[in-house]
């Protein structure tokens, strides 16, 4: 039987993706403006790069107590002190992870009601949902899901939901019972990703 776990008071309503071909410049304005959470996903960067551009993105937005989770990467998390860590299906294992690192955030990717069960059951905080919508910000990704998965998923582990988002159908996920969202180009590809952040604020809250 799944135990159903609390939400945990940090996991994000609001999560921005970064990389290193961002402009970290605005980072503290999307704080300040309500984004809660940031993920630091830069496939291409060495693993030093990596732990300083992790590093950055803590300095710029942790006067503002918003969480940052690494991607994929547990050993550089806990070099730049990071508050957690998202891991996909060929990553370290959940269960690992919430070994080695009990303190931390885990997230696990998962596009089933049945992946969140396992994730929950191996320690995860919170489980990354998607693609919930078409999306040209990754490449070689699954079909989208739908809004009714989560309506279908939600309950198990609090659903942070990826893919294709924006502030109109954020308030959709939310509704279906998303805990919160996670963006790309709907900040970083707006005119003013500020502006834009707001937008997705309200639509989470």
């Amino acid at each position: 039987m799944t135990v159903l776990r609390a939400v945990p008071l940090d996991v994000p309503r609001l999560t921005c993706l970064v990389s290193d071909a961002d402009d970290l410049s605005l980072l503290p304005a999307l704080a300040r403006a309500g984004v809660d959470g940031f993920q630091v996903r830069a496939k291409g960067l060495t693993t030093r790069d990596l732990v300083a551009l992790s590093r950055a993105v803590l300095d710029a937005v942790r006067p503002y107590d918003a969480r940052v989770l690494v991607n994929d990467r547990l050993d550089v998390a806990l070099a730049a002190g990071a508050d957690g860590v998202h891991l996909g299906a060929e990553d370290l294992a959940v269960a690992d992870a919430r070994r080695l690192a009990p303190h931390l955030l885990v997230g696990a990717t998962c596009r089933t009601r049945a992946g969140a069960e396992a994730a929950a059951a191996d320690g995860a905080d919170y489980a990354g949902f998607g693609p919930l919508l078409a999306t040209t910000s990754k490449a070689g990704l699954p079909a989208p899901l739908g809004v009714d998965a989560v309506r279908e998923a939600a309950g198990v582990l609090p659903l942070v939901a990826i893919g294709g988002l924006t502030a109109t159908t954020a308030t959709g996920a939310r509704a279906a019972g998303a805990h919160g969202v996670a963006v790309i180009g709907a900040i970083w590809r707006h005119p003013d990703p500020v502006a834009a952040a707001k937008e997705l604020v309200q639509a989470v809250a």
